[in-house]
This record gives structure tokens, sequence and C-alpha cells, in this order.
């Protein structure tokens, strides 16, 4: 019971301002990236190092991840529709998950390289000088472009911007192990620069992995971690009017979550009063809980197992039963049912000018209790008396 509606998370831009710096984010990184491939590539050919050419291999990998990001982030962009009613946040998550998995490839290929060039290093040509300065630079320009991204990430709450920067930061680190191993040939010791390209490779195998790993986690609806869930179950107990809360289930949406709870009311308040606390409840979880993109609120009557209720005869057989055991009476204004524990109890009510001896009524009250005494089901009908039309 509740319906659903966004939630703008604070302090973050939404929609096209989101895509916007988004898609202005990672052009830089496109640009500094498409720079930083080519000229490790030609340098490392010219200059003989196997790491800064598999180093520029893996800036290419980058490229392929900015694209990635532009794609994913203008689809995500796009607000929900008939065949998407939670939007389309997950774009990023699926694309998190292809740069993960070509991350796993090119760390493989790497490895994979440097082990069969490792069996003859005595065929390896001199490293020479300028590989070393490109690859200094390259561990400049990757370290300023991940706190640029990384920035800009945190700001949008932007998953796939944030595992972009961490792959460049991963970048970075792994120009550092280039610029030790091509140091390291420079001095004579040539294998080192295989060592490199191999080091290299293991820690973007890595990286893949890890991307790969969380994205599958939220493809597969992993919930939040306890921390966030015990947050929000308090919330949702400290809503007035609920006396309980017996299922709590989330899961994520790409950088924010759905909720769906399951919360016990007082089993004898009106539907009304029941839609109220539950949007009430609702309502609170959203403006507490910023990542939450919405909340599903159903509502149990307090002490009610909900397998109890779907063995219980519908209200069309009760009524026809009703109809038997009511045959002495007026027929009712209205007959209102309550599933509790296990059974039925009825409230029945009458128009008030029907009733001539109170003390008659009473008796057939009397008479009721006894008639329902044996009965499977019901096991109390409540007489009322209405003026109401």
């Amino acid at each position: 019971m509740g319906q659903q509606h966004g939630n703008k998370l604070e302090g973050v831009p939404s929609g096209a301002e989101r895509n916007a710096i988004a898609q202005r984010a990672t052009w830089f990184s496109v640009a500094v990236n498409l720079l930083m491939t080519i000229l490790q590539i030609v340098v490392g050919w010219l200059a003989n190092s196997q790491s800064l050419i598999a180093h520029g291999a893996h800036s290419f990998s980058d490229l392929l991840s900015d694209f990635l990001v532009l794609f994913a982030s203008r689809q995500s962009a796009h607000p929900a529709d008939a065949a998407h009613p939670y939007g389309h946040a997950r774009v990023e998550t699926a694309a998190t998950l292809i740069l993960g998995g070509s991350l796993v490839l090119i760390g493989g290929g790497i490895l994979w390289e440097s082990g069969l060039r490792l069996q003859h290093v005595e065929a390896l040509a001199p490293v020479e000088w300028s590989a070393f300065w490109v690859a200094v630079a390259t561990v400049v320009a990757k370290e300023g472009l991940y706190r640029y991204l990384i920035r800009v990430g945190e700001r949008l709450r932007s998953q796939l911007l944030i595992a972009n920067a961490m792959h460049t930061r991963a970048d970075a680190a792994s120009a550092l192990v280039v610029v030790v191993g091509i140091g390291g040939a420079l001095m004579g010791w040539t294998f080192l620069d295989l060592v490199a390209a191999a080091l290299m490779g293991f820690m973007i195998l890595h990286m893949g992995v890890t991307l790969a790993w969380g994205a599958l986690k939220e493809l597969i609806d992993t919930g939040l971690d306890a921390a966030q869930v015990e947050s929000i179950r308090k919330t949702l107990e400290a809503t007035p009017g609920v006396r309980g809360l017996h299922e709590l289930r989330t899961r994520r949406m790409a950088h924010q979550a759905l909720v769906d709870a399951h919360v016990q009311v007082d089993a004898r308040i009106s539907v009304s009063e029941g839609h109220r606390i539950a949007e009430l409840a609702r309502q609170r979880v959203l403006a507490e809980h910023p990542e939450v993109l919405d909340v599903l609120v159903h509502i149990d009557p307090d002490g009610q197992p909900d397998a109890a209720v779907t063995r219980l005869p519908s209200r069309d057989s009760l009524l026809q039963e009703l109809a038997v055991l009511l045959e002495d009476l007026p027929a009712p204004r209205r007959v209102v049912l309550h599933y509790l524990g296990g059974g039925v109890e009825v409230e029945v009510f009458m128009d008030v000018r029907a009733v001539q001896d109170i003390a008659a009524w009473r008796a057939l009250e009397t008479r009721l209790a006894e008639r329902i005494r044996q009965h499977p089901t019901i096991r109390r009908i409540e007489l009322n008396l209405t003026s109401a039309p």
C-alpha cells in the first residue's frame, strides 16, 4: 500500500544537469587518455619498452571506459517510462560490468604476454631513456585526472564515474610500476621491464574483478549494507501508527536504492487510516534517507500471519452464510469483516428505526452467539445500530 514517486538526492544535480556534468568530465578524460595512449605506444615501441607499450594498451582501455560512461550517463538520464517504470539508472550498472570484464581481459592478456617474453630475456633490446620520462609524465597525468574524476563522481553519486576514477587511479599506480621497471632496465636489469608489465597486468586484472563483482551484485539485487538497513528500519518503526515491522527488503539501483517494507498496524483501523500510515512511513524514509529512490509499504494487521488470511473464506462466501444466520433480522445496512487470529469477526450495522424492542434485540444477540459457537470460521457477530443512510 502506498504510491511510488522519485526522490531527489540532497545536493545532487538531477536530470539534464547531472548528465551535462558527467559528459563534460568524461570528455576531458577522453582527451587525456587519447593523448597518453598515443604517446606511450609510440615512445614505447621506439624505446623498446614492453611495459610502456602494455601501459599504452591499458590507456586504450581507459578510452573504452570513457565511451561507456558517455553512453551510460546519457541513457541513465532518461526519465522513467512504461517499459522502465523505475528509470534507466541500471544502464550505469551494466556499463560498469562491461568495464570490469574488459579490464579482466586486458589484465589477463598482459600477464600472459609478459610471461612469454620473460622466457627469452636475452633476446630483449635495451630500453632507452625516453621511455622513462614518458612513464613519469603518465603517472602525473593519470593522478591528476583521478583527483578530478573522483571529485565529480562523488558529487553526482555516480557509481560509474567513481569506477572510472578508480580505473584511472589504478592506471596511475601501474604507471609508477612501469617507471620502476624501466628505471631498473636502464640500470642493466633488463628483465625488470617485463616484470613491471606483469605486475601492471595483475593490478588491472584485480581492479576489473572488483568492479565487475560490484556491478554483478547490484544486478542480482544485493541489498544495502546492514547499517543502512537498520537505519531505515528505525525510521519505519518510529512512524506514528506503526506497531511493528516484520519484513524489510532493499536493493540497489545504481547510485540509489529501492525499499520494500511490511509494517504492522492496529487490525481494526480503516483501510484509509492504514493507507495514511503507509504514506507517512514512505515519506519519512524518503526524507531521512537521501540514498533511497522509492519505498513500497505494505500494511499488515498486527499479529496476523499472512498465510492464515488466504486460507479463510472470501467475503462472498461469508455473506451467504450470514444471510442464513441473520434471517430473523431486517436486511443489514453494512457488514464489516475482520480477518483476525485465524478466524473472522463480523460487525453488522442495522437501521435503528427497524428496532422496536431493545430487550428482544439483546436476546437475538445471545441466540446468534449460540448459533456460531460451532462455526469453523466465524468467531463473533456484533450487532450495531446506525441512523446513517
